[in-house]
């Protein structure tokens, strides 16, 4: 089991490229299921969670092959198996949205029901709802869901919250469909933007992407097509998390600013200066931290993808801050490997209290999940001694040479082998929320990087 070597450092200095989105690939890639012919699929980044969908894909009869830096080829068949086996949707939950496309195009899906990190419940009733509303018909039995229609009718469809993974699964459902399908109260994500882009590409005629309310023109017919995926949003925090840290001067290459303004407004407050440039994002950081209170709502508010980098900041600002989760019921679970470092977090309920030490002390502590896991390694930039942070594997799922980036601005950052017994081979995953807290409680080809690690027993 592998993990990262971290030890603090001088201030951070230099340009990291930030890869294409993780959260659209994978949508995307699932979204070529619609139309027979080969989709060529540009800056996408080479990760664990990438492969995982790529066997999603290969189950079916898809061919899927990297044919250069970054580029996916993705070759659909005419004849498609329209089953997303177990052993394969159990390792990543992002995998239910080979619903839509599967039942738009073919009339019939099997797919098993989804894993993913442990962030309290998370059912994907509003799938299903919405998919019911466009005719589709369900059963459910052996843990696998199966869906039938025998063309989907356009039709209007309340979500009754705004579900990321829910408004891709009935977007590409509705791209084939008969009629006008609108989604109201869809999720607004720059993600959602870049499936429609896709979609409008192959012949589909989608609008209002990026409002709470996205129409969707079915078209008898689709084509394959070629897209660029759009920068990672969530990897560019990371790299804004790292800078506020260790303090420094750093350019964030292709990343974009008016996809995270939300999250640039809060780190402004903190102490974090960003600037866009044609180039992408500068970044600066120049003395402590101060401390803020964040609360955690859909886009465009502050995602819940960003929070584990927020609190590890806070946790050695100047002052209290109180951090609110309003979309999962558990995604508190890394504060106990922060307080292994000395950080002083008090949870209450989805609430937790932060108060800032002026240093964390290096630790040894476990990755639960991608984005606590980079959390992890970037507390370790403001800790005393050395932070091993043992899972390496759930990182590499979310992240391309995480060490690499941050070794290139300066970061002492490493990887290396541990025999850490609290190591887990559990892996989770990213979030895709379905509703709010009540306020009161075909190719065999390997297209990731694993890196001597097990993907046995992954979980989104």
């Amino acid at each position: 089991m592998e993990g990262f070597l971290v030890r603090a450092g001088g201030p951070l200095s230099g340009v990291v490229r930030i890869s294409g989105a993780k959260n659209s690939a994978l949508k995307l890639m699932a979204a070529c299921l619609l139309a027979e012919g080969r989709h060529v699929l540009k800056n996408v980044p080479e990760i664990i969670d990438v492969e995982i969908m790529s066997e999603v894909l290969s189950a079916m009869g898809v061919i899927v092959s990297r044919t250069g830096d970054h580029a996916l080829a993705i070759e659909v068949p005419h004849d498609l198996e329209p089953e997303a086996p177990y052993e394969l949707v159990e390792r990543m939950r992002a995998s239910i949205v080979v619903l839509g496309p599967l039942l738009g195009r073919l009339g019939r899906a099997r797919v098993s029901m989804p894993g993913g990190d442990d962030f309290g419940h998370r059912p994907i009733d509003m799938h299903l709802r919405g998919l019911t509303e466009l005719g589709a018909v369900f059963e459910s039995s052996h843990g696998y869901i199966e869906g039938k229609a025998a063309r989907l009718q356009g039709a209007t469809v309340v979500l009754e919250f705004p579900s990321h993974t829910a408004t891709d699964n009935l977007m590409m459902a509705a791209a084939r469909a008969k009629g006008t399908t609108i989604i109201e109260n869809a999720a607004r994500e720059p993600e959602i933007c870049d499936l429609a882009a896709f979609l409008n590409a192959m012949g589909a005629r989608v609008t209002g992407a990026g409002t709470s309310r996205v129409v969707v023109e079915g078209a008898e017919e689709l084509c394959a097509t070629t897209h660029e995926v759009i920068p990672d949003r969530v990897e560019a925090a990371t790299f804004l998390a790292a800078v506020g840290l260790a303090r420094g001067e750093i350019l964030l290459e292709n990343a974009r600013s008016d996809h995270m303004e939300m999250l640039l407004n809060k780190l402004a407050n903190m102490g974090v200066v960003t600037q866009s440039t044609p180039e992408g994002i500068a970044a600066s950081s120049d003395a402590r931290l101060s401390s803020v209170d964040v609360a955690t709502l859909p886009y465009p508010g502050v995602a819940t993808d960003y929070k584990p980098f927020l609190v590890t900041m806070l946790s050695v600002a100047n002052g209290v801050g109180i951090v609110s989760e309003n979309l999962f019921s558990d995604r508190f679970r890394y504060v106990d490997e922060l307080r292994r470092m000395g950080a002083d977090i008090r949870k209450e309920g989805h609430h937790a209290v932060v108060r800032g030490v002026p240093v964390l002390s290096g630790a040894p502590v476990r990755a639960p999940d991608i984005r606590a896991g980079a959390a992890l390694v970037l507390a370790g930039l403001a800790a005393e001694g050395e932070t091993f942070v043992s899972g390496a594997h759930h990182i590499d799922r979310g992240y391309e040479c995480f060490a690499e980036k941050l070794q290139a601005i300066g970061a002492c950052v490493t990887r290396s082998a541990t025999s850490d017994p609290r190591t887990s081979l559990e892996a989770y995953d990213d979030p895709e929320p379905c509703g709010l807290l009540d306020p009161g409680s075909g190719s065999s080809a390997k297209v990731g990087k694993p890196r001597g690690h097990s993907l046995e027993g992954d979980g989104l």
